[in-house]
């Protein structure tokens, strides 16, 4: 094996300038495979970020529906058909989007050993009086610690220390672009009027910024207290009871248990969120296709240089096989050559891929929309690394295989003959 290896390498030094040819297409390859795959799940990775980490993985809340039988149908089944009705001033009926009995769900929850933590929310629509303006807007009332433990909450604080409004009863986070709207900075009193009229008087303490400029000219946060006090509602009085459990995975079968046990609506991460993982599916899907379009490019460029040596070294060959050398070691010998093409294609591809990485991760990303981020997301897994050697180095023997078979069946009395 050693002599296979010694003549490869020296037919490569024969053809050095196209052995470096195709070599450095494949590490052109790598490279790019590489760093496409780093930078697209980067992407995906802060994206996930953005979204998923502040989305619960179960949503369990009560959505108001219109009665599936009305009163006019009702008066029917006690009267007959021969009674005429006159039904007037109907008016709606008094009932509120809350969670019913939520202190006794949040208890079970808590106790349930598949559940990472349980989170209470209190959302309500309210108006921001501006002079004679009114804003539309939406207040959540939270716990703000937990906010702050399990969805990252603290990360979108552009101004401001959560632990003032998890302290305080009269304290209020706007949306950026709200507070932009509403020319409020830190320290002002906003005036905040619910639905049926009640009114409050609430300190900005913090800007909240999520990178979603719709989101973030409307949505603002508080201490759930402070929701309760200005809807004149009792502690026990929620709307969502956001749920993280252990495993992800368990979040659609999980949603569909609450909702029989509890009798609640529930939703979980991958129905709230389909089009949003749809949406990274495709880049990954993306993402490997031009990798490997790139690989099996560079794999032409190993077959058509090795095409080309074959052709150039009748010669050799057939002083190889008139030596003794059979059609199997001819085979060998064109093998190894792509290989070792291969392998320092791919060694240089890791090298300079690694290095392109390193370069888009320290590249300035700076924008308004988005804080917390200052350069392009890199990720640096294994796992593309090997993906791109093995389907290299598969591609490298491949593209070697059919020039070095057909290297194997050359008649070195034809070649003699033919001189």
């Amino acid at each position: 094996m050693q002599l296979l290896i010694d003549i490869a390498i020296t037919l490569l030094r024969a053809k050095l300038r196209q052995s470096i040819v195709a070599a450095v297409g494949v590490m052109f390859s790598i490279a790019m495979f590489v760093t496409l795959l780093g930078f697209m799940n980067g992407l995906n990775t802060l994206l996930d970020g953005l979204i998923l980490n502040r989305t619960p993985h179960v949503r369990l809340y009560n959505e108001l529906h219109p009665s599936t039988e009305q009163p006019i149908e009702k008066a029917f089944h006690h009267t007959g058909d021969s009674t005429h009705h006159f039904i007037r001033s109907i008016k709606p009926k008094d009932d509120l989007p809350r969670l019913r009995n939520a202190t006794a769900i949040m208890s079970a929850l808590e106790n349930d050993e598949r559940v990472l933590a349980v989170s209470p929310r209190l959302v309500a629509q309210v108006l921001f009086n501006i002079g004679t303006t009114d804003l539309n807007g939406i207040v959540n009332g939270v716990d703000v610690m937990k906010e702050v433990q399990y969805y990252t909450f603290n990360d979108y604080l552009v101004q401001g220390d959560p632990s003032d409004l998890a302290t305080s009863n009269n304290t209020i986070v706007l949306g950026k672009g709200l507070a932009e709207l509403m020319e409020a900075k830190i320290g002002d009193v906003v005036q905040v009027t619910t639905a049926t009229g009640d009114r409050a008087m609430l300190r900005v303490v913090g800007y909240f910024q999520s990178g979603m400029a719709d989101y973030d000219k409307v949505q603002c946060f508080a201490n759930i207290k402070t929701v309760q006090k200005l809807l004149v509602r009792p502690g026990s009085y929620l709307t969502d009871i956001n749920v993280k459990l252990h495993d992800i995975a368990d979040a659609p079968a999980m949603a569909k248990e609450f909702t029989s046990r509890f009798g609640v609506q529930a939703v979980d991460i991958q129905t709230a969120n389909a089009q949003f993982e749809t949406g990274s599916d495709v880049r990954n899907i993306i993402s490997y296709a031009v990798g490997i379009v790139l690989l099996i490019v560079a794999g032409f460029g190993i077959y058509n240089i090795l095409n080309m040596m074959i052709y150039e070294k009748l010669d050799a060959i057939a002083i190889l096989k008139a030596t003794g050398f059979n059609g199997s070691d001819v085979r060998t010998i064109f093998l190894l050559l792509s290989i070792i093409i291969g392998i320092v294609g791919a060694v240089g591809g890791l090298v300079v891929g690694i290095g392109l990485q390193l370069v888009v991760d320290n590249t300035p990303f700076v924008t308004a929309a988005l804080p917390t981020i200052t350069t392009f997301p890199i990720d640096y897994s294994i796992s593309y690394y090997v993906i791109a050697v093995t389907f290299a180095l598969l591609t490298t023997w491949v593209a070697g295989w059919f020039p070095a078979s057909k290297a194997s069946q050359i008649d070195p009395v034809e070649i003699i003959r033919g001189k």
